[in-house]
C-alpha cells in the first residue's frame, strides 16, 4: 500500500475468487468427507484417518470463506462506519491483508485496530489447520502402513 492511497482495501477480484473457490472446495470437501464415512460405516471400520482429514480441512476453508464473506458485503460505506465505530475520527487509513484474513483500521499514531473481521476467526484457522496438518500425516501414515502388509 503506497502513501497516496491510505484507504486501499482488499482487491475485489481477488476476494470474489477466493470466495469463490472457498465455497466450492467446502461444498466439494464435505460430500467427499460424508462420503468417505459413509463408507466407513458400512465396512465397520471405528476411525477413518483420511475422513477426519477432509472434514479437517473442510472445516479450515469453511471458517475462512466466513471472513470472506464479511468483507463480501462490506461497501466503502461499511468499512469507514466500522472504523468510525473502532477509532472515531482518529481514522488515516486502511490496513487490509488476505493473511491473515484482516482488515484493520489505522490510526494517526500508526496504532492498528480490527474492526471487520471477527476476533475468533484468525485464531479458529489456525488451530484447524494445524489439526488438518496433523490428520493428513495420520491418513498418510496409516495408508503406508497398509500398503506395506
Amino acid at each position: 500500500m503506497s502513501g497516496d492511497e491510505p484507504y486501499t482495501a482488499h482487491d475485489g477480484a481477488l476476494l470474489l475468487v477466493l470466495l469463490l473457490a472457498g465455497v466450492i472446495t467446502v461444498l466439494c470437501l464435505t460430500v467427499q468427507g460424508i462420503k468417505r464415512l459413509v463408507r466407513a460405516g458400512r465396512k465397520k471400520e471405528t476411525f477413518t484417518a483420511r475422513s477426519a482429514a477432509l472434514l479437517a480441512w473442510d472445516a479450515t476453508i469453511a471458517m475462512y470463506t466466513w471472513g470472506l464473506l464479511h468483507l463480501f458485503f462490506l461497501d466503502d460505506y461499511g468499512r469507514s462506519q466500522a472504523c468510525n465505530e473502532s477509532v472515531g475520527d482518529k481514522l488515516s487509513g486502511y490496513d487490509p491483508s488476505f493473511v491473515p484474513l484482516h482488515f484493520g483500521c489505522r490510526t494517526g499514531d500508526g496504532r492498528v485496530v480490527e474492526a471487520v473481521i471477527p476476533s475468533y476467526l484468525n485464531p479458529a484457522v489456525a488451530v484447524l489447520g494445524v489439526c488438518s496438518l496433523v490428520l493428513t500425516g495420520l491418513a498418510i501414515a496409516h495408508h503406508k502402513k497398509d500398503t506395506d502388509t
